[in-house]
């Protein structure tokens, strides 16, 4: 860390020869090693090292970002001097601009949010070894024909950021994943489903058997799929997809949306977004999680948010260019990587979990539509309508009868969120943790 911190040092001093008046630097390193198997041998071998060198410049309201990959202190040099030039020829933005001191991060306890996983890294052979028992695992299961893919991977990565007005600091980041994708069927009749994880602490994850189980369980039972009767119809919307759902209101709550008035909840504060006693809160300082971190982009600090409290939008996740074009603070949500100004962004997610689980609203909702996998997807930003792709299984009687395919649903977000019944299955260790959710009346076009 101590290597990235003076390399930011080196490129706010070159910003500063250069002429720039202030400057943001940003450097990312991280190297990851990744494994895939096919028919019990090992398929294909990665590793891969690097780093990104990003520098902001900032003349008045002008600005120009730069990335490189090279951290030689001649490429540093050509790289602050390309960004100033950029930035005079760059128009003015009444917005841009780093924080007042008083607005930076000063403390911050980056041990706390357990991001690096103290273990020793998993070998090469250790993670071929993960694949080959999830393939084999998945083959086990009857009716799977073959095991398209399994892979495992390893990653590490750091981070540092300072800025010309005093903010500096960093941390790491840990990860370590398998997954695998099993078929059944043939021709025609192909299906293919998969199961993965991914964790910060390799201890934490559930084993490669499981996995490759699960994956081969999921194709099996998709086998036969045919498209669902046309209509309005109940959907659940599987745990598994269903924080794409949740995914559609954060966009429509960025503050960079709101502000150019692309977003159908533009006018939307304090109003009820989702059902009355439904929360939806943020939480940096998750352990173990990847969407956890100490600050924002911008050198800000984080802090717990509640973005709608009993149903209520509570407010836009704002950066600082946001925010000014708002007449707002930022909120801390400034993300950015080495070729990109800050823009803004949200991590880790809670969605109030209901009372019933997934069996049970799928008993509730009698004849409808479980959404498993989804594909494409159609949403007018400014109003609010909803069309996506869609795969999994019809329910009659509160049962599931069949999987199903090639159909598409469609609706208005804006109906559909205040629609919402909660299961009680989302997945704790996930950034965003969000259950299976039934919406009412949703269109279905199948066959």
């Amino acid at each position: 860390m101590a290597d990235l911190e003076k390399l930011t040092e080196k490129m706010l001093h070159a910003a500063k020869h250069a002429g720039a008046e202030a400057a943001d630097a940003i450097v990312m390193k991280g190297d990851s090693l990744s494994i895939e198997v096919a028919n019990g041998a090992l398929e294909h071998a990665e590793r891969a090292e690097g780093i990104d060198l990003g520098l902001r410049v900032l003349l008045g309201q002008r600005s120009a970002v730069v990335s490189v990959s090279d951290a030689s202190d001649a490429t540093i040099a050509v790289m602050a001097e390309r960004a100033v030039a950029m930035a005079k020829a760059a128009p003015e933005d009444p917005y841009v601009g780093l924080a007042e001191a008083g607005q930076l991060a000063t403390t911050w306890d980056v041990e706390a949010l357990e991001l690096v996983d103290p273990a020793e890294p998993a070998t090469p052979e250790a993670l071929k070894d993960m694949a080959l028992e999830a393939e084999a695992a998945a083959s086990a299961v009857r009716g799977v024909n073959k095991v398209d893919s399994a892979g495992a991977s390893a990653s590490a990565s750091s981070i540092h950021l300072a800025t010309s007005n005093g903010f500096s600091g960093g941390y790491g980041r840990t990860s370590t994943g398998l997954y695998c994708t099993a078929i059944s069927g043939e021709g025609l009749e192909m299906e293919r489903d998969y199961k993965g994880d991914s964790r910060v602490f390799a201890a934490d994850m559930i084993s490669a058997g499981e996995i490759g189980r699960i994956a081969g369980e999921r194709a099996v039972a998709l086998r036969g799929a045919s498209q669902p009767p046309t209509g309005a119809f109940p959907v659940l919307f599987d745990e598994r997809v269903s924080s794409t759902l949740i995914g559609h209101l954060m966009a429509a709550i960025n503050g960079r949306a709101v502000a150019r008035g692309v977003s159908w909840l533009k006018d939307a504060m304090g109003e009820q977004v989702l059902p009355e006693g439904m929360n939806l809160v943020e939480n940096p300082f998750r352990k173990r999680v990847g969407g956890s971190k100490p600050f924002d982009g911008e050198g800000l600090a984080t802090a717990r948010r509640t973005w709608v409290e009993n149903g209520a939008l509570k407010g836009w996740i704002l950066d600082l260019a946001s925010g000014r074009q708002l007449g707002m603070q930022s909120t801390g949500n400034a993300a950015r990587g080495a070729g990109s100004a800050p823009s803004p962004s949200v991590g880790n997610l809670t969605l109030t979990p209901g009372q019933k689980s997934r069996d049970e609203l799928i008993a509730d909702m009698g004849t409808g539509l479980i959404i498993t996998s989804m594909i494409g997807s159609s949403v007018n930003p400014n109003t609010g309508e909803y069309s996506r792709g869609a795969s999994g299984f019809w329910v009659e009687n509160g049962e599931i009868i069949r999987p199903v395919n090639e159909c598409t649903v469609a609706g208005n977000l804006r109906e559909m969120l205040q629609s919402l019944t909660a299961a009680n299955d989302g997945q704790a260790h996930l950034s965003r943790v969000v259950p299976s959710l039934l919406v009412e009346g949703l269109t279905i076009a199948g066959s």
